[in-house]
């Protein structure tokens, strides 16, 4: 197949692109430039999207003998994820934006134009595992359960699966560092990439806060009285514990968000249990509701049992079979059948 290998400077994205070399396909390289923002912190960049990432990029396609090319995509990343980033915390929800840019960039504006320039599918780094079995492709959990990114893929549908190449899906972190030292790739033991790769210095409330301002209000009890002050509630998330600043002896944590009272809502640990969650946007993968057996609902989070309770015009209603702590509106829900991604939507509140 002629492929379009996006190639972050990373080694899951270089050995990616190593093995489709490998495999026979025309592979072409790609690096995504997605932020003008980004400043060197402490002499490097933090997150993926700085000159040396692109010249780490540039040396495997090297190595590798294929095109490469830079590509500037940042106002479509601006638009599709730093702004909703921004506006999502500003209104006191707490977004992913691994799964906006998934969903925007990666399978959206690079998909479109790959098909345009005619390019048969794009291959990422991701570590999930994309099969076409019984009449339709199916995205599982990654052979590296450790590693597995099949939660921030679980709103891609038919489409763009059909038109994804995972290489490194079925393998563990350890055999793809192993297998860029045999080949002799730079990047081999370049460390993984944990921090938001638009806010450098990885303080994403201070970013938040220089293009949406700053809202300081009352931290309130479950009751309602007031017990503190707040610097404002794109600084917190449901569930939270630390840095509430309230000097109290008992442990509490952030219960609510009010974003238009601009109150922070804080209470004792058992009051966080939930019964179940309301999901907006909801998109299933192939194209009608299923059953799940499971649900995630944070990025490094475990799978937990649950079932589903009602959907209808993109909504689904999803009970757990505990309840659940920390339940954060804005945030992504995955639905599991076993180790199958069926579906994922916004999660919009908790349920009792």
């Amino acid at each position: 197949m002629k492929v379009l290998a996006a190639m972050s400077g990373g080694v899951d994205s270089s050995v990616a692109a190593a093995l489709l070399v490998r495999q026979g396909h025309d592979v072409t390289g790609v690096h995504l430039k997605l932020s003008e923002q980004l400043a060197p912190i402490d002499g490097r960049v933090h997150g993926c999207c700085g000159l040396a990432d692109a010249e780490d990029a540039r040396r495997v396609a090297q190595v590798l003998d294929i095109p490469f090319y830079v590509w500037n995509l940042a106002e479509q990343f601006g638009e599709g994820v730093v702004e909703n980033f921004v506006a999502e915390y500003a209104a006191g929800r707490t977004p992913n934006p691994c799964v906006r840019c998934n969903e925007t960039i990666k399978f959206g504006a690079l998909l479109e134009r790959a098909i345009t320039l005619g390019f048969d599918a794009i291959a990422t780094g991701h570590y999930a595992i994309n099969v076409f079995e019984e009449d339709r492709w199916r995205l599982r959990r990654s052979a590296d359960a450790a590693k597995d990114q099949s939660y921030v893929l679980a709103r891609c549908g038919q489409r763009e699966l059909a038109r994804a190449l995972f290489p490194v899906g079925e393998m563990t972190k350890d055999r793809t560092r192993d297998l860029a030292r045999e080949l002799s790739l730079r990047v081999a033991d370049k460390p993984d990439s944990y921090e938001i790769c638009f806010v450098a210095d990885g303080d994403a409330a201070s970013f938040v806060e220089q293009r949406a301002g700053r809202r300081p209000g009352e931290m309130v009890d479950h009751t309602g009285a007031v017990v503190g002050s707040h610097a404002g509630v794109h600084r917190f998330t449901i569930g939270q514990r630390r840095g509430l600043g309230l000097g109290i002896e008992e442990p509490r944590y952030v219960l609510a968000l009010e974003p238009e009272a601009n109150r922070v809502v804080v209470g004792p640990r058992e009051l966080l249990a939930r019964g179940g969650l309301e999901a907006l946007d909801v998109r299933w993968t192939g194209g009608e509701p299923e059953a799940f057996d499971a649900v995630q609902v944070r990025a490094h989070g475990r799978p937990v049992s649950a079932t589903l309770a009602g959907h209808g015009a993109g909504r689904a209603s999803v009970r757990f079979t505990e309840p659940q702590r920390g339940i954060a509106p804005g945030q992504l829900v995955a639905f599991y059948a076993g180790d199958e991604v069926v579906g994922g939507g916004t999660i919009e509140r908790s349920a009792a």
